[in-house]
């Protein structure tokens, strides 16, 4: 199945899901937030798109936009069918978490909620991968103040050895 059937074939069983579908080098469909989970899971079992690569997230000034690139490995798709949710929430950006669905989304989604600050609800166990829980902010963010942190200021932040 091609990606522009998959795109009609979405596009028919769920009309309203479909916001975007940009021009980019990859084949790229935006989703409604709140339909990523029916969108994957048809994606999933109806498309056979078994493979998600991997999810990332990009920070635009108007919106956080997250990234998931979808193969079929039973159909040997050439090229990546990439899925994206637009989040304008900045403040609180929340999507589904799509572990269920690809169960490689498990590490993925808690790096992207690590370096920005993206909640992935439903998740198995959202919770820091390469910072400490505490560590101040999420340093892949454009707001996020790009500067040296004195042992002083992360002290606090960082867990205590039990022998401490």
């Amino acid at each position: 199945m091609t990606n522009d059937e998959i795109l009609a074939k979405l596009k028919g069983k769920y009309p309203q899901a479909v916001v975007d579908t940009p021009e980019l080098i990859d084949f790229t469909v935006a989703v409604k937030p709140e339909m990523l989970m029916e969108v994957a899971t048809f994606l999933h079992d109806e498309c056979e798109l078994d493979y998600m690569a991997d999810v990332t997230a990009v920070d635009r000034p108007e919106r956080f936009e997250v990234v998931y690139h979808l193969y079929s490995i039973k159909n040997q798709t050439p090229g990546p069918f990439v899925l994206k949710v637009y989040l304008e929430d900045k403040g609180n950006p929340k999507v589904a978490s799509v572990t269920p669905v690809w169960r490689g989304a498990n590490f993925q989604e808690r790096e992207v909620y690590d370096l920005m600050g993206i909640t992935f609800e439903g998740h198995p166990n959202l919770k820091r991968i390469l910072l400490w829980e505490g560590f101040p902010g999420h340093p892949l963010r454009k707001d996020f103040e790009n500067r040296t942190f004195t042992f002083k200021e992360l002290e606090p932040t960082r867990p205590k050895p039990p022998d401490w």
